[in-house]
């Protein structure tokens, strides 16, 4: 059995899963794909550490993350995206293993079976799915340690607990045996060892720049991401990084129109006071007198169910007071208007149009004005195509989980080795519930075309298309579903085409015997004496006029 390492603790035969093959040799080392901090010779604790971009900003991101579902748009198309992909519809479970096409016996598919079933309980799939995979979506990363116990490592996980992944991040330090060298145009160039992989753990969170915290096994833990990295592969982006910015060019939009709709709402007025020749200060001193003296601002408060009189204060949607001097025109009242293009929304609609684009949702599912209609399978717009697909892109990318679940459980059991695993990994899928109305709705359409298609063929099978061409091509019917329909209509066949449905005996055959024969007259009547002359005439009159 392959090495496995928990806390320390280790069992089987030795093993080296994280180091590169020692009889195949490479210039490049290993691709970083987890977004881990990878540290320079020394450790973790050594004098370089590479922190720019990963630990310094991955928690930022979350939290940044987390901040944008508080908006309505952005929580509506997660919302629904994670209802599409994880549907929970009575008793059964939102997620099932398919082992079928794995080599193995009939047992050992049943195990495997029942020990995804402990997993999915483990985590309460039944009844927290939804939480775990909206919160996987949202953050782009979900870190579980699994818990065993340490006397009995055989008994398999215990128990599954959730970290917060700004508390968290992997980590990859270069092996400190001496690599290889080779001679390139005159230079050493020096082989990579591989890496030491493991994990960084702060109870208060990883901060900029820093490198203390307990160190955990990468056996111990489960990781899985969204699987989209930034350009220098130093850190791994979430699902909602790609609309950071529509976000913010809409929030600052919606911010702005409500600036300008409560400034340039009202109808405002100018008063030109005439001060004729007084000085400065005591033209300013007027002004204010005839400003108190004609200002009446009273306002209620709802509150308290009183009025108060607040004309001392004066803001932005209150009258202009502007002197005039003497020798211009005297004092006039004229009024500014307020805004004519208020309900223009076409920017605001632009940017949250844009910002449905970027989570990938149609647009269509968050107009308001759109209708439900179930509509028939033909008539699915091709965003709802591009939706779908993008529903089980996040499905297979968060199958990891399951997948790393899955082996660390039939390992500590023994119910298979690494190298086994590794083998029928590729062969192990996961099937999601799919909504029951459109699933019935659409394999009933596809059989209804199918079966006309079928009946206008009928008349060329043999001619022009073969039985066996019309099961494949029309019918889709695989190898397996021709040998079990062959079988059951054999079986039906054997079984009596007249046998009664309560399992009784054929029905007797209506006995024709005692029926009486039909014995004709011997002498025709008049009337049919008359009817064969007439036939006999109009027969003659035809073969006349063919003659001629």
């Amino acid at each position: 059995m392959a090495e496995y390492n928990l806390f320390g603790f280790k069992f089987g035969t030795p093993e080296k899963p994280n180091e590169i093959n020692p009889d195949i040799k490479s210039f490049a080392p290993p691709e970083n794909m987890d977004g881990a901090i990878e540290l320079a010779p020394g450790g973790a604790y050594g004098t370089y550490v590479d922190m720019e971009g990963a630990a310094k900003t991955e928690g930022e991101l979350v939290t940044r993350y987390r901040d944008m579902v508080l908006q309505a748009e952005c929580d509506q198309a997660v919302d629904d995206i994670v209802n599409e992909a994880i549907i929970i519809e009575g008793d059964t479970s939102p997620v099932a293993i398919d082992v079928d096409a794995i080599n193995y016996s009939a047992g050992i598919k049943k195990t495997i079976r029942a020990e995804f079933d402990n997993i999915l309980k483990l985590v309460d799939f039944q009844n927290k799915g939804y939480e775990i995979f909206r919160r996987w979506y949202v953050d782009g990363r979900q870190y579980y340690h699994m818990m065993i116990d340490e006397k009995n490592p055989r008994d398999g996980i215990k128990e599954l607990r959730y970290i917060d992944p700004r508390k968290i991040k992997k980590v990859r330090e270069r092996k400190k045996s001496k690599a290889e060298a080779q001679a390139v145009d005159g230079r050493q160039v020096t082989l990579p060892k591989g890496f030491n992989e493991y994990y960084l753990y702060a109870p208060k969170g990883l901060k900029n720049g820093q490198t203390q915290g307990l160190k955990i096994s990468s056996d111990a833990v489960v990781y899985c991401h969204s699987g989209s990295y930034s350009k220098d592969n130093k850190h791994v982006l979430g699902y909602l990084h790609k609309a950071i910015k529509p976000l913010n060019q809409l929030r600052m939009l919606e911010d702005a129109v409500v600036i300008y709709r409560l400034s340039r709402a009202p109808e405002r007025r100018i008063f030109y006071i005439d001060v004729g020749n007084l000085p400065k200060q005591k033209a300013e001193q007027y002004l204010r007198d005839m400003m108190v003296k004609h200002k009446n601002k009273l306002v209620y408060d709802a509150s308290t169910g009183e009025v108060r009189d607040d004309r001392k204060h004066m803001t932005m949607m209150e009258d202009f007071w502007l002197p005039r001097r003497e020798g211009g025109r005297g004092t006039e009242i004229s009024t500014l208007p307020g805004g004519q293009n208020l309900g223009e929304m076409e920017d605001v609609d632009y940017f949250r149009k844009k910002l449905y684009k970027s989570l990938n949702v149609p647009i269509s599912r968050m107009e308001a004005e759109n209708q439900f209609n179930l509509g028939r399978a033909s008539e699915i717009t091709r965003d709802e195509i591009k939706f779908k697909k993008f529903i089980n892109r996040l499905r297979s990318r968060f199958n990891e989980m399951f997948y790393k679940l899955l082996e660390t459980q039939l390992l500590l059991k023994g119910i298979t080795t690494r190298e086994e695993w590794l083998s029928m990994k590729k062969d192990i899928f996961f099937h999601y519930s799919e909504d029951n109305h459109y699933a019935e709705m659409k394999a009933g359409e596809l059989m209804r075309e199918r079966m006309t298609l079928l009946n206008d063929l009928d008349q060329y099978v043999g001619k022009y298309f073969s039985q066996k061409y019309v099961r494949e091509e029309v019918l889709r019917q695989t190898e397996k579903d021709v040998e079990r329909i062959d079988k059951e209509i054999s079986a039906e066949e054997a079984a009596g085409e007249y046998e009664d449905d309560d399992g009784g005996e054929e029905p007797q055959q209506e006995s024709y015997t005692n029926i009486e024969p039909f014995i004709p007259p011997s002498e025709p009547t008049e009337d049919e004496k008359r009817l064969v002359e007439q036939m006999t005439k109009f027969m003659n009159t035809i073969e006349e006029d063919q003659d001629e």
